[in-house]
């Protein structure tokens, strides 16, 4: 009882802000129940108390649509079906209930070039495991903090994969700035006004 109380008094640490996580819904898509209890007691010392997971392909898919969570934390799984090919079709099947959910995505893996391969699939943010508290806190704290702006084209739908801003540049491939509503109607974010 002791150590998770230290556990509670250090995650308030996390940030100068405080987040009030009692009401958003999480999907945990992981393969390993124990993993997904794992990270179920990390969310729930955040104040998250809808968790839920799903294990086959079809149930994580079928499972975006009943819950509509608040983001999804999905683990890179095994193939053929794996984390990737579900953020794919998340991000891009026109049966999808929401394409512009956040996705963390993590893994073991946390070399490079399958960080770059996960970026490339549409995800929002990269998570490696083992994971801490302190570490999924701040992926929590990028999605509402630093929210990106979404990509679509005939080879990627997702968030803007650049995260830093280096100076201006001024090449051909300089992309425009857009104001909000542009956004909204390019990508097809759905009209808060009607």
């Amino acid at each position: 009882m002791g150590v998770l109380l230290v556990f509670i008094v250090e995650t308030t640490q996390y940030s100068s802000v405080t987040y009030k996580f009692e009401k958003i819904t999480v999907l945990v898509v992981e393969s390993s129940h124990a993993m997904f209890e794992l990270t179920k007691s990390v969310l729930n010392t955040f104040g998250v108390n809808h968790i839920h997971s799903a294990y086959g392909f079809d149930e994580r898919f079928n499972a975006l649509h009943k819950l509509n969570p608040d983001f999804v934390i999905i683990d890179w799984l095994s193939e053929p079906l794996n984390g990737l090919e579900l953020t794919k079709k998340i991000r891009s099947d026109p049966a999808s209930s929401n394409p512009f959910v956040p996705i963390i995505l993590m893994s073991g893996y946390s070399v490079k070039k399958r960080v770059l391969t996960a970026r490339d699939s549409g995800i929002t943010t990269f998570l490696a495991k083992p994971f801490t508290a302190k570490m999924l806190y701040k992926r929590i704290e990028e999605l509402i903090e630093f929210p990106r702006q979404f990509v679509k084209n005939e080879h990627y739908f997702g968030h803007d994969r650049r995260h830093k801003r280096t100076g201006k540049y001024a090449g051909p491939e300089r992309r425009t700035e857009f104001s909000a509503e542009h956004v909204r109607c390019e990508i097809g974010f759905p009209d808060e006004k009607k």
